[in-house]
């Protein structure tokens, strides 16, 4: 099975920059999309089951224009799971999981920390979903978690390790994604790629992607 994550930062947006061709040229067999800042009748899902994706879930948050996660499927799962049952979670629209007979994938958002009340939100939803998924792996060994984590693990995941005191690349988010992973999960891609520096979020200021930053 063929797994993609992408933070659309508004799917309505994302599909006006060629999102559906990009998605049908990369063709997983689901994806999971966090951000996606829309409801589901506010979407034509036409474009997504004319490329084969003819299942696909979306679990919005409560706030219009903000947050939320989806999945987008070629193949129908057993089990559909909407958010965590945790309701400062599910407010915000940040976890929606499916199941199949040998794997459960699951979108997940976690919040970012852009202020000090934020950033208070942010450790106590990353306390709660380290215990949910703990259990849940115990349930569902074959668990994928993607998604966007708002945390950069070690100095090799961020291009200036230097950049101390910012939300992000706090001591406290980076222990705590360590301690998510050793409690039995892989970081897939530092698994593959232990030495190889790559990035997956560029800030739009100063030219940053361009300058892969």
């Amino acid at each position: 099975m063929k797994i993609a994550s992408y933070n659309v930062n508004g799917i309505r947006a994302a599909i006006n920059k060629g999102f559906i061709q990009w998605l049908e040229a990369t063709n997983p067999d689901v994806i999971c999309l966090q951000e996606i800042k829309a409801l589901e009748e506010q979407l034509d899902l036409n474009l997504f089951t004319e490329i084969g994706y003819e299942y696909n879930y979306w679990f919005s948050a409560q706030k219009k224009g903000y947050s939320g996660v989806a999945l987008l499927c070629k193949k129908e799962p057993n089990h559909i799971e909407f958010g965590t049952g945790i309701e400062s979670m599910d407010f915000e629209g940040r976890n929606i999981r499916v199941d199949y007979d040998n794997v459960s994938v699951m979108s997940m958002y976690l919040p970012s920390g852009t202020n000090n009340a934020r950033l208070e939100h942010k450790f106590e939803y990353m306390d709660m979903i380290h215990d949910y998924l703990t259990k849940l792996q115990i349930k569902l060994p074959n668990l994928v978690v993607c998604g966007d984590y708002n945390i950069c693990h070690e100095p090799i995941d961020i291009h200036n390790p230097k950049m101390k005191g910012v939300s992000g690349y706090l001591p406290e988010e980076r222990e705590w994604l360590g301690n998510f992973i050793n409690s039995g999960f892989i970081d897939s891609f530092r698994f593959l790629h232990p030495e190889k520096q790559e990035f997956s979020w560029w800030s739009y200021r100063a030219n940053a992607r361009a300058n892969n930053k």
